[in-house]
């Protein structure tokens, strides 16, 4: 039997203006949150620059956004900063620059938790990654810019006062966040017990 599938995508270009502009204020629990999506690069040069996948931006003292990075080209990191003091900071040492692979990132925020480094953690494709140039975990407790930070959402860029930069080239599909929940990587996903690979599920 064939499993679930997403039927559509949204499609990003560096060289548009366009991204999504998601509603925004202040979240209602901010030390939690949970962000997925389904994610296919079409662009991998450094001249690019950041490639937003979801961002919130007050001013470029007080942001929070999760993009591919291109300190080095290719790393996904999740990045905060309060009063121009970072706060969380996550750079994968793995690198993403397959153009004809989609990648499912499921970051998953809870600053409630006792141990640092399980306030923040990032899921591709099912699997946890644990190997980071750059580890900042936020302290316990705090709020994340993406929950505290009382804007809209930008999805493929940053929105609010600093719209469409930092644009994003590519898909992304299925994308959820859940305001104050700190859920599970298996509430977007699944490995197919026949192939192995992760796949989607009806969320």
């Amino acid at each position: 039997p064939q499993g679930y599938q997403v039927a559509n995508s949204c499609r990003f270009n560096s060289g548009s203006s366009d991204y999504l502009n998601g509603s925004g204020g202040a979240g209602s629990t901010k030390t939690k949150f949970t962000f997925s999506t389904w994610i296919k690069r079409s662009e991998i040069t450094a001249a690019a620059g950041d490639d937003i996948i979801l961002a919130k931006w007050s001013s470029a003292a007080d942001r929070g956004h999760i993009n591919f990075s291109d300190t080095p080209t290719g790393v996904i990191q999740l990045f905060e900063k309060v009063s121009n003091t970072v706060t969380a900071h996550l750079v994968t040492n793995r690198l993403f620059r397959d153009v004809s692979a989609w990648y499912h990132i499921v970051y998953i925020g809870d600053t409630t938790q006792g141990t640092a480094a399980n306030r923040l953690k990032l899921y591709v494709n099912g699997v946890q990654e644990t190997s980071f140039s750059t580890a900042t975990y936020p302290n316990q407790d705090s709020n994340f810019q993406l929950q505290a930070v009382a804007k809209n959402f930008g999805i493929g860029s940053f929105a609010a006062d600093n719209a469409g930069a930092s644009p994003f080239s590519g898909y992304m599909a299925e994308i959820v966040y859940l305001d104050g929940v700190a859920g599970s990587v298996t509430d977007f996903g699944e490995f197919d017990e026949d192939s192995g690979i992760w796949k989607p599920i009806d969320v």
